[in-house]
């Protein structure tokens, strides 16, 4: 089936809406999101998941696009590049056509690149690191400021819900190890869950 075909019977079986004139495509959480290297989405509300699937099915996380930014195959030379809504999740699809055309079009999306540039440099610096439990400490730390929101008593909770798997696929680790090490932390008063097993950060520790 043709991409633009996906799309079609994605629109088919939700309320269309729009904005500025332009069609929202929705993708519900835990969908995986088609590409296609003719264009890129652009996000108007939710988190995308951006990730490449290796030979045994498993994620590496390259990292996570947020409400305003673009990604698709277009922007990366990456194989098996896939990207996961996280969140209900509203998209904008420009063709590279129209990103050439449009001088305003273009310095957004190099604003957002930049963007997503910095993230990736952070992310690789991250798993740089030695010891697994400082990678933890500072992928905590780098959540809080990408997808952190704020909670009660000034702490911060993260806007979506991440698996300690997810975790564990972030720095390169496994999700045993990540359980541990998380189960520690709750018990030192760092980390706590909410009723939707959002993740708060202790701000004060």
């Amino acid at each position: 089936m043709l991409f633009t075909d996906n799309i079609a019977l994605k629109l088919g079986a939700m309320p269309q809406q729009v904005i500025d004139g332009r069609r929202l495509h929705y993708y519900d959480k835990g969908e995986i999101i088609p590409l296609d290297p003719q264009g890129v989405w652009q996000i108007c509300r939710g988190v995308v998941q951006l990730s490449q699937i290796d030979a045994q099915g498993e994620d590496t996380i390259l990292g996570w696009a947020i409400s305003q930014a673009f990604f698709g195959l277009w922007l990366t030379q990456i194989d098996n590049y896939s990207a996961n809504a996280l969140s209900e999740t509203y998209l904008k699809w420009y063709t590279v056509e129209e990103l050439e055309r449009s001088n305003t079009l273009a310095s957004l999306m190099l604003k957002h690149v930049v963007s997503r540039l910095r993230q990736s440099e952070a992310l690789l610096a991250i798993t740089g690191l030695k010891r697994v439990e400082d990678r933890l400490v500072e992928l905590l730390r780098f959540l809080k400021t990408e997808l952190g929101e704020p909670s009660i008593n000034g702490n911060t909770r993260l806007s979506i819900r991440l698996t300690h798997q997810n975790i564990a696929n972030t720095i390169g680790t496994t999700r045993v190890t990540v359980t541990r090490l998380m189960g520690e932390f709750h018990r030192q008063g760092l980390v706590a869950t909410d009723d939707k097993r959002h993740l708060i950060i202790n701000e004060k520790r």
